[in-house]
């Protein structure tokens, strides 16, 4: 019997070992951020940093800006026009903030839960766009549309009101001193509807439809459905749309500039304008720094008590 040797067994080549990323890989990506931080700084740190500069100067905005410390913040808090907008600013925020995010809230969830629902989704989209129509406008175009409806003599408004037997409700809307507030607060509340809107009905689309047939079939009327499923649900969309319209409120500026000057008398001067009005109106520069200063650390600290009351509420579900 004869034996046959085998020959060498084949080796099986050892897959190659991974190449490890170089430590500094990721450097070249870096290059891409230098625009957006070149803006940053131009844009908004640079003029932050000369504003607070300028606060604790008196300046005309010409010539060298004198020292003087303190003095403008002494002034701003012990003056009652400074304390008088910013209790005109507590009613835009309740137009800007308040309103527009209860209202939405209920638009929103109509439009999805039952436009979209008997309609289809497309007869909703139309609807939520001539609600948005408003935030695409441009400020000074709706501005002054709504300063010729509301004239005293020819305005839409009181056009109407006589045409229905109601003339004595006619007003000079935006000229009376104790109707001009509220006149602009109405405005802001058509003005910002739509964009509360738009966030929450995003938000519903990550709702479970499930939550809803449940509770339709326990017989949950379409408002216990609002406030027990729609409302919890989307609450990271209302903490976002009650911060920003808060900010856009403490700075708005555009509308109060179109409609009214911030008058009659000051009735709606909001610190913003009175900012603009102490640097190019009355040459203050110094004061308009000082009230865009104060401005802006209560927009900070306003922001960041927000957050953390989020971050609160969110670990709370969590745990």
């Amino acid at each position: 019997m004869t034996t046959t040797s085998a020959g060498p067994a084949p080796t099986i080549a050892s897959p190659a070992p991974p190449r490890r990323r170089r430590s500094g890989g990721g450097a070249p990506y870096l290059v891409f951020l230098v625009p957006g931080a070149l803006l940053l700084l131009v844009v908004i740190l640079l003029p932050l940093v000369m504003n607070v500069g300028i606060s604790f100067t008196t300046w005309t905005g010409v010539g060298t800006p004198e020292w003087t410390g303190f003095d403008n913040y002494e002034r701003l808090f012990s003056d009652g026009a400074f304390w008088a907008s910013f209790r005109h600013n507590v009613g835009l925020i309740v137009a800007m903030a308040i309103l527009p995010t209860l209202a939405g809230l209920v638009v929103a969830a109509a439009l999805f839960d039952v436009v979209g629902t008997r309609f289809g989704p497309r007869a909703a989209a139309v609807l939520r766009a001539c609600v948005y129509l408003p935030q695409i406008v441009p400020v000074a175009v709706a501005g002054i549309i709504w300063s010729w409806m509301l004239a005293p003599r020819d305005g839409a408004l009181n056009r109407l009101l006589e045409a229905t037997g109601l003339a004595s409700l006619a007003q000079d809307w935006l000229g009376d001193p104790d109707l001009a507030l509220y006149s602009v607060m109405g405005v802001l509340v058509w003005f910002q509807l739509g964009y509360p809107v738009v966030i929450f009905v995003a938000g519903l689309q990550r709702v479970d439809p499930a939550l809803y047939e449940a509770a339709e079939l326990d017989g949950a009327s379409w408002w216990r459905r609002f406030w027990h499923i729609t409302v919890p649900q989307i609450r990271p969309e209302i903490f976002v749309v009650v911060l920003t319209c808060t900010i856009a409120a403490l700075k708005v500026f555009g509308p109060i500039y179109v409609l009214t000057r911030g008058g009659p008398g000051g009735a709606t001067s909001v610190p913003s304008y009175l900012s603009y009005q102490s640097f190019f109106e009355k040459t203050q520069v110094g004061y308009g720094a000082a009230i865009a200063t104060v401005l802006t650390v209560l927009i900070l600290l306003l922001t960041a008590g927000f957050l953390r009351l989020q971050n609160r509420a969110e670990g709370g579900e969590r745990s």
